[in-house]
């Protein structure tokens, strides 16, 4: 397993490990190796180090649990570990002692400096997460990385997982106020802004290459959804320019994304791309870069001698571009850095990419010629620099045999290489890109340990080769031109007659000339486009309806010059000379000075609201115009106003702090002698909400106008904002007033939520409202002791309301569930009592249980039988409340209702009397008498005419006096 594990070493520099496996890691200089034990029953970790690329191991106990570890690309002493627990470790002694470096790193996120680029090869890039929660951007030297030496090349927070450091360029992203932007920084230079097409709109954004000083990005633009455009930039990585549109996508497991475009090794600027255009996917090839695509040619012949019949423009060869989930198989295509023009894929032949047919196809000349080798997909393995060619069937049943052939895939042989079938997990070459022994591993059962098995083919070869062994090939695209990229280029391959071993000493490279420039060497510049390939000019690069080519560039600073583009610019790494110049004509152009453009001001962490007394950060920010010359005039809207230059220069924030709760208005005004430009920001300023309390009347009729009521502390006036959820609704009703007026249509019970947002402070309450077609209410008074106990909150209002039906329940027999006592807001302290009918019952005697009810409630109001103690003594007593404007005596009013009694009671006589051969067993029936003319009663005590009853009634909930125009009554049987 060792050995196996041993091979494994050459192939890999950084490894991901799982919880219940042994993994080896290597250093890419072959002399260190580490074993990592994970066993899920071991309490403490350990390693197992060798200096001797594995003859021997010394066990080291670590106090962390590895899940990465990351080699030093030069040095091999130095790794870097990163844990389970988000913490980032070093070591510069292979694994002997170790130094925490850094806590909350992000998994996958971290970098060594990069040779020839870095000034310090200890450096190390991280993305790590600040206690405020932010993730940043920051770089240390190994040897000290405290919190003090922590250097921060970029001011603000990034966006989680977006840190890449690769070659000559770093890149990230950061979100504020909802937009995204993408910042690249060339050869450790300041962070700059990506400048891909005005309306591209990003969604998505990945990095496919940074080779030869150029950078290759994806871009999944706001009308993509399975797709990408691909674009290229200049060599600082600022200026994008399209190249190749709906490239296809799939997403994976964990949210990483797949794009079908694959970087040919060994030849530089070739690509292969899957493009996806209304649902079929078609493969393209580039040989310079991108600036041109062409559809694979099909072979005439299979691989048993049979006409195709696949012949374009109707019928291409399609190839699958992915990767395997394998680390130890090739993939669906495989090529290689030292053998050039030797590419091996999955695909088929037709008019699209069909995804369960996967044949093997094979060119020898950089994809000018394909031929069939197989029916089914293989995994393929190159040896001595692809002199020897190994594939294995993928597949899952076991195998023992494996075909390789030597002359690029003409002919195949087979070898039994064991002589019992294994399931094949993957191949393994030894190191050097000569050599010529290989490792098959597997297992025989999914229980069984790894058989490993070695393949030399050096005996197969007797001699090495020599100048007479081989032949030249020259570089040419589909339509047969040999000045790729600048040049002429050939290569060196071996005859197909030769049987020899290349060795390590072979190079492919033969010669190379450099051509003359011509229109193909030439792409669109930045904000340019090619013309459609309807027009008679195709070469031609016209500009976007957004972009100026005569508009000086942001960064144009008055006394400094600028080149207008005329549309054109040179592929990067082209290398040819003379001929067409398309970008001879540029222009130099003074740059002028500009007026500010695009200024913004904002709070530095994207708040608009702050706390009294907190320390706020006002950051400036101005996109375009001159900077040097600009005079910025700020006004923080509570007095403070000053005049500030070289503002956005700097990037230094204002500090402020407001001491009093308010909205303030912020402006800043910039100005030169071009013009001026200005920016407002409203800032909220206010106390975090405290305590919120839904009040509502919890009975409620049908159709009733009812309020709602959200009583907030603090009270922040014109700062809050309420939203009202009613019933099952999931849209809410906004409003800034703290209440709302509604109704209810249907019976029931009924859930009202409020939430009140303040700034970043949110509460919620939540109360049951119970929607009745029946009920009485009763007014209710207090003592006047009582008003110099009311603190006027909800809670004491809802206690009160609580004691107070309690006690009328236990003094009346009325259920205590019939009976709710609200307490009202303000002074003077008074009640409503709501009196609920009870639940129907299927069998009932006639009676008038609900007046009696009545009767009794008045019977013990008015005898003062109803009364609770406060603090230090106080005996307050409940009574009823008339509702004139008159002012009623505490107990008055018994004779006007011994009036309302009886002539209620009569009426309910007289009514049953008329429905009582109507009436059915079990079942309700009302009466109801309506007056024509409006009835006045007046209470024979007071005779006072604008006094209205105690007693309201109300058939649709509606509070109802008894001088109303009309009188409901009930009867309840």
């Amino acid at each position: 397993k060792n050995r196996a594990l041993e091979s494994n070493a050459w192939l890999q520099r950084e490894t991901s490990f799982g919880t219940s496996t042994t993994a080896l890691l290597p250093h890419p200089h072959l002399c260190g190796v580490i074993l990592v034990s994970s066993s899920l029953s071991d309490r403490d970790q350990s390693l197992f180090l060798s200096a001797d690329e594995g003859a021997t191991f010394q066990k080291q106990p670590i106090p962390f649990f590895v899940e990465t570890l990351i080699f030093h690309p030069k040095e091999e002493d130095k790794v870097l570990a990163y844990t389970k627990e988000s913490k980032l470790y070093v070591s510069s002694d292979l694994g002997k002692k170790w130094t925490l470096l850094q806590e909350r790193v992000t998994k996958d996120h971290v970098f060594w400096s990069v040779s020839g680029v870095d000034a310090d090869p200890d450096l190390v890039h991280v993305e790590a997460q600040d206690l405020g929660g932010d993730f940043r951007y920051v770089t240390c030297a190994i040897h000290n990385c405290s919190e003090k030496m922590l250097t921060a090349p970029f001011a603000g927070p990034i966006d989680h997982g977006s840190l890449t450091v690769q070659d000559d360029y770093i890149f990230f992203k950061a979100t504020s106020a909802n937009r995204t932007k993408y910042y690249v920084s060339y050869r450790r230079n300041e962070f700059v802004l990506m400048k891909l097409p005005k309306y591209a709109l990003p969604k998505d954004l990945q990095i496919i290459s940074t080779d030869e000083s150029q950078v290759f990005v994806a871009v999944q633009e706001w009308y993509q959804m399975d797709t990408y455009n691909l674009y290229q930039s200049d060599p600082r990585g600022v200026r994008y320019a399209l190249v190749l549109q709906d490239v296809r996508s799939s997403r994976q497991a964990e949210e990483s994304v797949l794009i079908d475009i694959l970087e040919v090794r060994g030849v530089k600027g070739v690509f292969l791309a899957n493009q996806k255009i209304d649902g079929k996917v078609m493969t393209l090839i580039t040989y310079n870069k991108g600036r041109d695509w062409d559809y694979l040619r099909p072979p005439s012949m299979d691989m048993n001698g049979k006409p195709t019949n696949c012949k374009p423009p109707d019928c291409h060869l399609h190839l699958h571009l992915r990767w395997a989930d394998n680390p130890y198989v090739s993939g669906t295509v495989h090529t290689k850095d030292t053998a050039p023009g030797l590419i091996m894929g999955a695909g088929n032949l037709g008019s699209q990419l069909v995804e369960y047919k996967e044949e093997m196809y094979i060119t020898s000349d950089c994809g000018h010629t394909w031929r069939q080798v197989f029916e089914e997909e293989h995994h393929i393995l190159y040896l001595d620099h692809g002199g020897v060619i190994v594939a294995i069937k993928d597949t899952s049943i076991p195998l023992k045999i494996l075909k390789f052939s030597v002359d690029e895939g003409l002919t195949w042989s087979t070898h039994n290489f064991t002589s019992t079938s294994v399931f094949v997990d993957g191949l393994l070459s030894e190191p050097g890109d000569e050599t010529l022994v290989m490792t098959v591993f597997g297992h025989i059962s999914f229980r069984s340990d790894w058989e490993l098995v070695k393949v030399d083919f050096r005996p197969s070869f007797s001699r090495q080769c020599s100048e007479e062994d081989y032949s030249s090939w020259e570089l040419s695209n589909l339509q047969g031109d040999h000045c790729i990229m600048g040049q002429q280029r050939s290569f060196r391959k071996r005859k197909s007659t030769s049987w020899c071993i290349k060795g390590r000493s072979f190079t492919s490279a033969l010669t190379s000339r450099v051509c003359e420039c011509r229109d193909s060497d030439f792409l669109c510049d930045y904000g340019f486009e090619r013309s459609p390939s309807s027009e008679s000019s195709t070469n031609k690069c016209s500009a976007n309806f957004w972009f100026n080519p005569l508009s000086p560039p942001d960064d144009c600073a008055l006394g400094q010059t600028y080149t207008s583009s005329l549309g054109y610019r040179k592929v990067v790494s082209n290398v040819c000379e003379g001929g067409v110049d398309m970008q001879q004509s540029q222009v130099q152009l003074q740059c002028p000075l500009t007026p500010p453009r695009g200024l913004q001001v904002s709070i530095q962490g994207e708040a608009v609201a702050v706390r009294p007394g907190e320390d706020v950060l006002f950051v400036v920010r101005q996109e375009q115009g001159d900077v040097l010359t600009t005079k910025y005039q700020v006004d923080l809207g509570d007095g403070f106003k000053a005049m500030y230059v070289n503002l956005t220069l700097t990037g230094e924030p204002i500090r402020h702090r407001y001491e009093s709760p308010g909205i303030y208005r912020v402006s800043v005004r910039a100005e030169n002698t071009a013009g001026h430009d200005e920016a407002v920001l409203f800032v909220q300023v206010n106390s975090p909400l405290q305590a919120l309390y839904l009040e509502v009347v919890p009975v409620i009729g049908l159709n009733q106008e009812v309020n709602l009521t959200a009583v907030l502390l603090p009270l922040n006036p014109n700062l809050t904002v309420f939203y009202w959820w009613i019933g099952h609704s999931l849209q809410p009703l906004l409003s800034l007033d703290n209440s709302v007026t509604t109704r209810f249509s249907d019976t029931g019970d009924v859930r009202v939520t409020v939430q009140a947002a303040c700034g970043n402070s949110v509460l919620q309450d939540s109360r049951v409202l119970r929607v009745l077609d029946q009920f009485q209410v009763m007014p209710l008074q207090f003592s006047k002791e009582l008003d110099a106990y009311n603190p006027n909150t909800p809670e004491w209002r809802e206690d009160v309301g609580l004691v107070v039906t309690r006690l009328l329940s236990k003094e009346t027999s009325v259920p205590q569930e019939l009976l709710v006592t609200v307490v009202k807001p303000g002074l003077p302290t008074l009640a409503d009592l709501y009196v609920l009918l009870p639940p129907p019952r299927p069998t009932r005697k006639r009676s008038l249980s609900s007046d009696k009810r009545l009767a009794a409630i008045q019977q013990v109001l008015n005898a003062q039988k109803i009364s609770f103690l406060l603090q230090g003594g106080v005996r307050v007593l409940v009574a009823l409340r008339h509702t004139g404007t008159g002012a009623e005596q505490l107990g008055g009013g018994g004779g006007y209702w011994a009036v309302v009694v009886l002539f209620v009671i009569g009426l309910f006589a007289a009514g049953a009397f008329i429905l009582y051969n109507r009436k059915r067993p079990g079942r309700t029936v009302y009466a109801q008498m309506h007056n024509e003319k409006e009835q006045e009663m007046t209470s024979p005590v007071s005779h006072s005419e604008d006094v209205q009853g105690a007693v309201q009634g109300n058939h649709s909930g509606v509070v109802l006096s008894i001088n109303s125009r009309e009188m409901h009554s009930y009867l309840v049987s």
